[in-house]
Order: C-alpha cells, then sequence, then structure tokens
C-alpha cells in the first residue's frame, strides 16, 4: 500500500492511506463522529438553553429515584448510575476487542464482542423500563389545589417538584370524588367501579396521605427533552448492537482472519466508545444538574 509522501513533488495521496496517515475507512468514521458531535451537541445547547430560560425545573433526585423491585423506596439517581456503569464497562470490553484483534487473537476478539453486545443490550432493558416506567407509572399531582393522579401516557410531563406538609393536607380535603377514586385505585389496585360506589370519606378513610408522593406539574419542555435526547442516543446504541453482532459474526465465519486484519473492528469500537462518551454529557445534563 502507498504511504503518505513528504517529498515535495511526490503524489501525497497513492489510494491506499489517506495524507494523514489513516486508513481511508477509518478517517472516514472520525468524519462522521464529528458529524454527529454536533447533532447531540446541537440539542444538548438547546435544551441547556431552555432548561436555564425556565423559571423552574424538575429536579433529578425527585424524577430519577425509582429501581426495579424496590418499590416505593427513595433511591436517587441509583438505576441511572447503573446504567452508566453497565455503558462504561461494555466500552471496557471493547478496547479488549480491539487489543485481541491488534494481536490476530480471533477467540479473544468473539469473547469480548460478545460482552460488548450483552453489555449493549443490559443498557437498552434497562432505558426501556425507564422509559416504562415514566411513562406508564402514575402520579399524585398538586392541580389547582387539588390532588390528582396522572401518568405521563396522559400528559407529557407530569415532573414537577415534590409538595410536602400542609399542603398535601388542604389539596386532599379539596380533592373531588373522582380524584379520591384514582388515589385509592393507585395506592389499593382495586378496580374503580368498586371504588367509585363508595362516600368520599370512607374513600379519604382507605387512602394513606402519607404514602402518597405528591408532586406540581412541572414544564413540558422537560419531557420533550427527556425523551427525544435519551431515545435519539438510545437508537445509537441499538445501532451499535447491531453492528458489534454483525462484527461478531463476521469475526466466527473467519473473516477478518482471513484478510489478514481486524480493522473493522477498531472501527466499530470508534463507533462504541464515541457513543459511551454521549452518554456521559446526556447524564451530567438530565441527571445531575
Amino acid at each position: 500500500m502507498a504511504t503518505t509522501a513528504t517529498v515535495q513533488g511526490t503524489k501525497w495521496w497513492g489510494g491506499g492511506k489517506s495524507p494523514f496517515n489513516v486508513e481511508y475507512g477509518k478517517l472516514m468514521m472520525w468524519y462522521f463522529l464529528m458529524s454527529d458531535t454536533f447533532t447531540f451537541g446541537a440539542f444538548l445547547i438547546s435544551y441547556g438553553t431552555i432548561r436555564f430560560a425556565v423559571n423552574y425545573w424538575p429536579d433529578p433526585n425527585d424524577v430519577f429515584n425509582a429501581f426495579p423491585l424496590a418499590g416505593h423506596a427513595n433511591l436517587p439517581l441509583a438505576f441511572v448510575s447503573l446504567m452508566t456503569f453497565i455503558l462504561i464497562m461494555s466500552s471496557v470490553t471493547m478496547v479488549l476487542a480491539v487489543h485481541a484483534g491488534h494481536h490476530n487473537d480471533r477467540k479473544g476478539v468473539i469473547k469480548w464482542m460478545l460482552w460488548t453486545i450483552v453489555g449493549g443490550i443490559a443498557f437498552l432493558s434497562c432505558q426501556a423500563w425507564e422509559w416504562t416506567h415514566l411513562i406508564a407509572g402514575q402520579d399524585a399531582i398538586l392541580s389547582n389545589g387539588a390532588l390528582d393522579v396522572i401518568g405521563t401516557t396522559t400528559r407529557v410531563n407530569p415532573f414537577g417538584h415534590e409538595v410536602h406538609g400542609p399542603a398535601i393536607v388542604e389539596a386532599f380535603q379539596n380533592t373531588s370524588h373522582e380524584g379520591l377514586v384514582k388515589l385509592a385505585a393507585m395506592q389499593h389496585h382495586t378496580d374503580h367501579a368498586q371504588l367509585t360506589a363508595m362516600s368520599d370519606e370512607q374513600l379519604r378513610g382507605m387512602i394513606n396521605v402519607a404514602e402518597l408522593h405528591v408532586r406540581e406539574s412541572g414544564p413540558v419542555a422537560f419531557g420533550g427533552f427527556f425523551y427525544g435526547i435519551t431515545g435519539f442516543h438510545g437508537f445509537h446504541v441499538l445501532s451499535g448492537v447491531v453492528i458489534n453482532i454483525i462484527m461478531l459474526i463476521m469475526t466466527q465465519k473467519g473473516v477478518f482472519e482471513r484478510r489478514g486484519h481486524y480493522l473493522m473492528i477498531e472501527k466499530a469500537g470508534l463507533y462504541w466508545h464515541f457513543v459511551d462518551l454521549v452518554w456521559v454529557f446526556v447524564f451530567l445534563c438530565f441527571y445531575l444538574i
């Protein structure tokens, strides 16, 4: 293969390597990642602009405090920290896969690519649970001095500030019969038809106000940005998993071994590390600030 020439008057690019002394496919991957960086950057800058233009914003410690099988335990950012750990570890296994490829270690590449794929699928599964919990879950919302139960299936974003103290007790007394039915159904998982026939006093006796997680509704923009940006990142993770599966199949079939190099694994690794790096910024913007 022709190399980059440094002597004046000679041909700069002979078709083998680029002027940057980088293999053509790897250079194109870097160009793609650069353009994708601009896309994510534009999304996050627009998010930051709205975030600091609004008077109040949901507290991440209140919104992201659930954990699978933990009931109503208040575990701020515990689950998203687990997601981040999984994605970082998948980046480590990708590094090991690339390292094995540099040494033409086919078995090593297969092993570490397999673990990378498992990590990607685990991350996507965690994100699916988080979305399901936020979208299908129900919250007690303080609205116009009364309590109501609402989920993000009926409203884009109910994630506002937590409400504590006398405001809850007062709102509870002002809650309509329909609202009390919803609250009782949420706490006791009882059929609405059975609860509707009960009186307001009976319903109030069933509801434990101390166990209600009440919040004011938050800005609609929060839900739009959260689902939009994390969904866009999730699509990148899904694409990376598909690419990694293809690379694994090609490795198992000995394609790269016959070529004498594992450059495709390295290119897939660049993309996967990019996805990991972007998540660090998403995590910072949505979950920490």
